[in-house]
């Protein structure tokens, strides 16, 4: 039993804060798979995707993903894309219990407005890049998470005390 704490969304929904407020919280170390990715790659992910495309990305995650089996009692944070393969789903799950952070298209925007470093975002139309990525990853959010929290109105202390209650409730219950 993997005692893990994975939180997946869309880029921009609070998953790197959060795993960060939560990791202090919950005294569990933090891993996220895109500083992971670019410390063994040597290299940033925007260059990643540049030199080498999405798909070489997407492979890295599911190598990641794979690697982490071994631990247990972490936070484990993920690029907002990890969820498109079906075994990442599935290796998701397997980790732990995976907490799905949402937030409003709008806020979305506003939020990954702050930095270039969102390859995918690249665009002439960032809002209708978000607007149709999210419609193409909702149902993979959906189908992979344990528990979906709305971000846009919460304190990180709200939403952190949700995914404790709701983690200790789940691994509780697991035999």
């Amino acid at each position: 039993m993997q005692r893990n704490i994975i939180l997946i969304g869309f880029m921009g929904t609070g998953k790197s804060s959060i795993g960060r407020f939560l990791s202090q919280r919950l005294a569990y170390p933090l891993i996220d798979t895109d500083e992971l990715i670019s410390i063994e790659q040597n290299s940033p992910i925007p260059q990643i995707f540049e030199e080498h495309g999405e798909n070489h990305f997407r492979d890295l995650e599911t190598q990641t993903l794979q690697n982490l089996h071994r631990h247990t009692g972490h936070i484990i944070s993920t690029g907002g894309g990890i969820i498109g393969r079906p075994l990442n789903r599935q290796l998701l799950r397997q980790l732990g219990y995976v907490v799905w952070l949402i937030a409003s298209p709008e806020t979305i925007l506003e939020r990954t407005s702050r930095n270039d470093n969102r390859p995918l975002l690249n665009t002439p139309d960032p809002q209708k890049t978000i607007a149709e990525l999210l419609e193409k990853r909702t149902p993979l959010y959906k189908e992979t998470a344990h528990l979906e929290i709305e971000t846009s109105q919460l304190s990180f202390d709200e939403i952190s005390s949700g995914i404790a209650e709701s983690a200790r409730y789940h691994f509780s219950s697991q035999p």
